[in-house]
């Protein structure tokens, strides 16, 4: 699909159907961060990438994933993402920015693997449009400037025995940090031995660390 008719698709989706002011976050985010309209977050994970996509769209919202091949479709079914509503364009190849600055002016989110190189001026010059269209840039990469970044600072899997056995459960913490001197941790599963995504129930100590609004 090349970028004409990818504008044209674009330009075909209904307004965006939920109040982006402040957007709904998966559970394992919830009180870590503030997902603001018209902002920039940062992943280095595809789990991360996908609870930021996780909230807004199984509220209703348009979303949609660029340049990001090791994002699985069936992953981000499982974090509740509508795919119904979710435009995919795996590989834009020189129209990077072109692409990114068309969903932009539609969806809600966009999750989006940066090129190698992305300068001070051109990460203003989306972040203007961001805020103009009041929608969310996910990057999965190096970003000059962001809102809040989200890792994983921790990540076991169980459920393997004496060399045999299969991955059940996946114990991490996610740590969400808006500067040096704001950061919360959360331990979650990811999932857990049940299947399900959420927050563990007794985690275990880990420091104290100041809130990111």
């Amino acid at each position: 699909m090349d970028l004409e008719e990818l504008r044209r698709r674009v330009a075909r989706l209904e307004g965006r159907p939920v109040d982006t002011a402040t957007l709904e976050t998966h559970e394992v985010l919830r009180g870590l961060v503030s997902v603001r309209a018209g902002g920039v977050y940062g992943v280095d994970a595809a789990s991360l990438a996908l609870a930021l996509l996780a909230g807004p769209s199984s509220s209703g919202a348009w979303c949609g994933v660029v340049a990001c091949p090791d994002l699985g479709l069936g992953a981000a079914a499982e974090w509740g993402v509508d795919l119904d509503r979710l435009v995919v364009v795996p590989d834009p190849g020189a129209a990077w920015w072109e692409t990114v600055a068309a969903l932009v002016d539609a969806l809600t989110v966009v999750v989006a693997c940066p090129p190698a190189r992305v300068t001070q001026r051109e990460a203003a010059r989306l972040a203007a449009r961001l805020r103009t269209r009041q929608s969310v840039l996910a990057v999965w990469g190096e970003w000059p400037r962001c809102e809040a970044r989200l890792s994983l600072v921790s990540s076991q899997w169980s459920g393997i025995g004496d060399g045999h056995g299969r991955l059940r459960s996946r114990r991490a913490v996610i740590e969400a940090r808006a500067d040096v001197t704001r950061r919360r941790r959360r331990e979650v599963w990811l999932p857990g031995t049940d299947g399900t995504l959420g927050v563990v129930d007794e985690p275990a100590p880990v420091e104290a660390l100041r809130g990111v609004s």
